[in-house]
């Protein structure tokens, strides 16, 4: 509609103000975005600001959410969609939303205004437990929801651990959305970022080789007992010397794979590589063959879920900025084992 059809609807309608604004409202509704979102940049009608009372019943009827320019109603995160977060936190990353990816929402309707944030490694049943308990009703996992990297399904339909969670999460109108590429392919990326923050060498961090860290030499045995204090890890797996001295580091959190894990290892040659989880045919059997060799590579194993949990703290803060007022809180999964 053109600013002309207003000045003409003005002067000679005969409409009443109120019911101008209601009729020109009701036409921009009828070109709302898929879903039911109007368009963000929707402030004024006919050059005058809506006034408070209508703009309130237009919120409630899910006609206008959250205005540009309205500084309370963007404060407390008034009308925020779950989808409207998702895409706040996609907007910073290159080239997202990705066309193949598994950052997709694994339950629930992401159209319904968020009313809290977790976010967490992985979305167990006790993670949605303690959702519920927060008022919250949108879970940001970093990693799979039903035991498989695509997150498929059909093989689990008869499954009742499967349903169980299904159940749990449809019952209490739970969104589950993955958030792995996207988090990974931040600049900086969000998950080194967090383990960086949490063991103190974000200090050492370059942009121009993210995956090296150089620092002054400790040794593995005073590595490994600062790496557990820090990231709260009670026991780990390691190859090597706890006397040996280490400057090199390579930090490699989560499971990339032995193939990218030893090419780290062969562009790099450090002295301690440390990873979350590595296949044990692959990886650590290069670094004892590399040992035995005489090379003074060392490897620390920290856990595949504890080397990226911190990467899903770092995401809280951001949260404050893209999703304003609305509460986010960290609940860590945890390392799902037990030790002996």
């Amino acid at each position: 509609m053109s600013e002309r059809y207003f000045e003409q609807e003005r002067a000679g309608s005969g409409l009443k103000r109120r019911n101008f604004l209601t009729a020109a409202l009701a036409s921009v509704a009828a070109v709302a975005l898929p879903g039911g979102s109007v368009l963000a940049g929707l402030r004024r009608v006919g050059g005058e600001r809506l006034n408070g009372g209508l703009d309130g019943q237009l919120r409630g009827k899910g006609i206008v959410e959250a205005l540009p320019g309205d500084d309370v109603g963007m404060r407390k995160g008034v009308g925020l969609t779950i989808k409207q977060v998702i895409d706040n936190l996609q907007a910073d990353i290159p080239g997202a939303p990705f066309p193949a990816t598994v950052d997709t929402i694994k339950a629930g309707d992401w159209e319904q205004p968020v009313k809290g944030i977790v976010t967490t490694m992985f979305a167990t049943d006790a993670v949605i437990e303690k959702t519920i308990s927060l008022g919250a009703n949108f879970i940001i996992a970093h990693e799979p929801t039903f035991y498989n990297h695509q997150d498929e399904t059909d093989w689990l339909e008869n499954d009742p651990v499967f349903k169980n969670k299904k159940e749990l999460l449809n019952r209490n109108g739970i969104v589950v959305w993955r958030f792995h590429d996207g988090l990974h392919a931040h600049k900086p990326d969000g998950v080194r970022m967090g383990v960086m923050n949490a063991l103190g060498w974000d200090k050492y961090y370059s942009a121009d080789d993210p995956s090296l860290i150089e620092m002054p030499a400790i040794s593995l045995q005073e590595m490994i007992t600062q790496v557990k204090n820090k990231l709260g890890i009670k026991k780990l797996k390691y190859i090597g010397d706890p006397a040996q001295m280490c400057r090199r580091v390579v930090l490699s959190p989560g499971a990339a794979g032995g193939r990218a894990q030893i090419g780290q290892l062969q562009k790099y040659r450090p002295d301690v590589f440390i990873c979350g989880e590595l296949n044990e045919w692959e990886t650590s059997e290069y670094i004892r063959d590399a040992r035995h060799d005489k090379q003074k590579v060392n490897l620390i194993v920290l856990g595949h879920s504890v080397s990226e949990e911190a990467g899903l703290q770092w995401l809280i803060p951001v949260l404050k900025e893209k999703a304003p007022g609305v509460k986010a809180t960290h609940v860590p999964s945890g390392d799902p084992f037990m030790w002996m």
